[in-house]
């Protein structure tokens, strides 16, 4: 019999080894004892797997533990025979008779940090052992005393599925018969020092209760989704890429300021980003969040959509719906930081295992949260597994990575003596460093039609080169430079333009040193930065031309683009998550001619090579004057692979109209305009060049050997089409 020790240690959910002392062991030839611990079980028998009956099992303990030898061969499938206390009677499977979770190479290469994809044997799966449906339970716990599974089908209670640890790896595990898609679960870890943590959600799971729940629910991994040469052709360095920035939740609203799901989502929200032209949606981060007002930028389930909009079939069907209609998914990913909530990472097993333990290396000042320890190869692991998942299982286009600068240094937004130098005494993150390059080639290799894009704001280089070259490896980075400055020389007055005509045309000298997507987002319309419209100066028309302008401005800048919704339209207040945007507005004619406006920038950038296919390379720029700042002007040439056509475009950003304004251009022949932000179509004042047209002559100007004339309209952008 089972000595009273390892009884008193199951029933007190204190057991490290439970596959030790329950289920079948071996006894006499040809017998088996078994044991079970079942809370509130009145008797208990062992029958075969066709319902034969065995024997009984004498309770050893009044809370619930059984045991008993049996005619049963080792290996050979049985039944218990439970009549409950309330008078109810059950057969049921157990749990410790089922084989080990994790194949030997899956433990291999979780221990090593380089199962390429983790998440198909951690977490929660569906699946049928011994021919028996039920779920497969692992998680990475390597320092607690004790790991259960919990959940509504063991009413919460700890002491009844404690699950067995897979010491090479550090993962607990267990197989448990019966449980379905849709069951609620959590983790409780019990620590070395014997506290009993508070539950925790699956790391891994794949989908999660709406907050202010917070349990994981059991559900199944999402096909594998083929990969498309279309869709690698569309997110290709010289194709047009035209980015829609949307948070979910404040997009539309509908009755009652509800949101809309996912398939409601498909139908508005795909339709609307169709309709203006946009190449590309990218959703504010949907990885499970606790807190509404985080935007999703505090994760905590990395592998579940939010359930704010349905489950992770409606989100499957979004993404191929939005693939159906031409139009690519971009992803918020964000492995800088996760919150403190106790059902999450911090603090998972007992001791600082996703973060790092020092503070001056482990928490964010700024935001409250603490720092993935990305030196710790499974915390790499997990979230590289991470970047695959969306990728891979849902076919999402690509992942635009937070906060990369706060993961590049190790002294950001931090004083002297509050952060801790890397092993060379300097201040990169070397850990952060080597994850970024490995997702970034994993990435690469494993789905090459993705794309991976970096929000960094600071002079580190290459941020958007190839890891063989020195890079960090992503394809985009953000131009947060661009943008600063841009709006920075937008918000002045034009009387003053003219003395920091550098910070519109600053942005050329390092234009070509990343491959850059130029950034209007959500960061720029919040925490009092106000709208963009009312980021402009003057009266009102005068800031709906020069928003016009800017927008025409920023279409013909080398780069992708990307507008976070409601600046489309000019919204008038800043962006509030807690509400829809103010569609209303539309209704104005100064607002729809925005719209109107946005819709034609799309379909001109992606009908005109020369504005996309050289972006990230010198032959595709050429200035023809960015030095007139008496008139405030900026002109300037994009050019495709096809020499033989290019675009001019003209800016003036001040409110004069410049009448006989002569420009240097590289080809005689005539100009057409192709569009002009000041025609009456959006609002403007329908100034413009007489018949759209000009003929060059064989005027010098501008180092050029031939020029025209123009009427150049106020506060506006042109974009000139050279014909021979």
């Amino acid at each position: 019999m089972l000595h009273a020790h390892d009884v008193e240690m199951i029933c007190g959910a204190r057991h490290g080894d439970p596959f030790a002392v329950l289920g079948p062991h071996a006894a006499a030839a040809g017998r088996t004892s078994v044991r079970c611990f079942l809370p509130g079980a009145r008797s208990v028998a062992v029958a075969s797997a066709k319902g034969v009956l065995l024997g009984p099992l004498v309770q050893q303990d009044e809370t619930g533990f059984f045991e008993g030898e049996v005619a049963l061969l080792p290996g050979t499938a049985y039944r218990l025979q439970v009549e409950w206390s309330d008078g109810h009677s059950a057969s049921i499977e157990d749990p410790y008779r089922f084989p080990l979770v994790l194949a030997e190479m899956d433990v291999w290469l979780l221990g090593e940090g380089t199962h390429l994809r983790p998440y198909e044997v951690l977490g929660a799966r569906p699946s049928v052992m011994d021919g028996v449906a039920g779920t497969r339970f692992a998680v990475w716990a390597p320092n607690a005393s004790r790991v259960s599974v919990v959940g509504d089908f063991n009413f919460w209670d700890g002491r009844c599925h404690p699950m067995r640890c897979r010491r090479e790896c550090g993962v607990w595990e267990l197989f448990l018969p019966g449980v379905q898609a849709g069951a609620k679960y959590k983790f409780e870890i019990r620590s070395q020092s014997g506290e009993v943590l508070p539950a925790r959600a699956d790391p891994y799971a794949l989908q999660a209760e709406l907050r202010p729940a917070t349990a994981s629910v059991v559900a199944q991994l999402q096909p594998f989704v083929p990969p498309s040469a279309d869709r690698k052709h569309a997110n290709a360095l010289d194709a047009p890429i035209s980015i829609y920035e949307v948070h979910l939740g404040s997009w539309r609203r509908k009755e009652g300021n509800q949101w809309l799901d996912w398939d409601e989502l498909g139908d508005s929200l795909v339709a609307y980003a169709v309709e203006m032209g946009f190449t590309h949606l990218e959703l504010l981060p949907i990885s499970e969040h606790p807190f509404d007002g985080s935007w999703g930028y505090q994760p905590v389930g990395m592998y579940a959509p939010t359930a704010r909009f349905g489950d992770p079939a409606g989100f499957a069907r979004f993404v191929a719906h939005c693939h159906a209609k031409g139009v690519g998914l971009i992803l918020d990913w964000v492995p800088a930081h996760f919150p403190t909530d106790a059902h999450g990472l911090g603090n998972f097993d007992g001791t600082h295992l996703y973060e790092y333990a020092d503070p001056r290396e482990g928490f964010h000042n700024d935001w409250n949260t603490l720092i993935y320890n990305l030196g710790r190869t499974e915390v790499s692991n997990f979230l590289v597994g991470n970047s695959l998942y969306w990728l891979e299982r849902f076919g999402v286009d690509g992942l635009r990575v937070d906060a990369v600068a706060s993961m590049l240094y190790r002294d950001y937004s931090r004083k002297a003596g509050e952060w801790i130098p890397n092993v060379h005494g300097g201040r990169e993150n070397l850990e952060t460093i080597a994850f970024l390059k490995r997702m970034n080639e994993v990435v690469g290799t494993e789905r090459s039609q993705a794309i991976t894009l970096a929000e960094e704001s600071t002079a580190f280089p290459s941020v958007s080169r190839p890891t063989y070259a020195g890079g960090l490896g992503f394809h985009y980075k953000w131009n947060m430079g661009w943008m600063h400055d841009t709006l920075a020389y937008m918000e002045r007055d034009p009387i003053y333009r003219k003395h920091h005509q550098g910070e519109i045309s600053f942005s050329l000298v390092y234009a070509f040193t990343e491959n850059f997507v130029l950034p209007i987002s959500h960061d720029e319309v919040v925490h009092g930065k106000g709208s963009l419209l009312n980021k402009m100066p003057g009266d009102r028309w005068q800031q709906f031309a020069n928003l016009r302008a800017f927008l025409g401005y920023m279409y013909a800048h080398p780069g992708k683009k990307l507008l976070f919704m409601g600046c489309e339209f000019a919204q008038d207040r800043e962006w509030n998550h807690d509400q829809s945007l103010d569609w209303h507005l539309l209704e104005h004619a100064p607002h729809a001619g925005i719209q109107c406006l946005v819709r034609d920038l799309n379909t001109l950038y992606k009908a005109t090579p020369a504005l996309y296919q050289l972006d990230f390379v010198p032959a595709g720029f050429e200035w023809l004057e960015h030095n007139d700042t008496e008139h405030s002007v900026l002109s300037f040439v994009r050019r495709g692979l096809d020499k033989r056509s290019f675009i001019v475009a003209v800016c003036n950003f001040t409110p004069n109209v410049w009448n006989g304004y002569r420009l240097g251009v590289p080809q005689p022949g005539t100009y057409h305009e192709r569009l002009n932000t000041d025609s009456a179509h959006y609002g403007g004042s329908n100034v413009g060049t007489p018949l759209a047209t000009a003929t060059a002559d064989d005027t010098a100007w501008h180092g050029q050997a031939h020029s025209v004339v123009l009427n150049l309209p106020p506060l506006a952008t042109v974009f000139l089409e050279w014909k021979a």
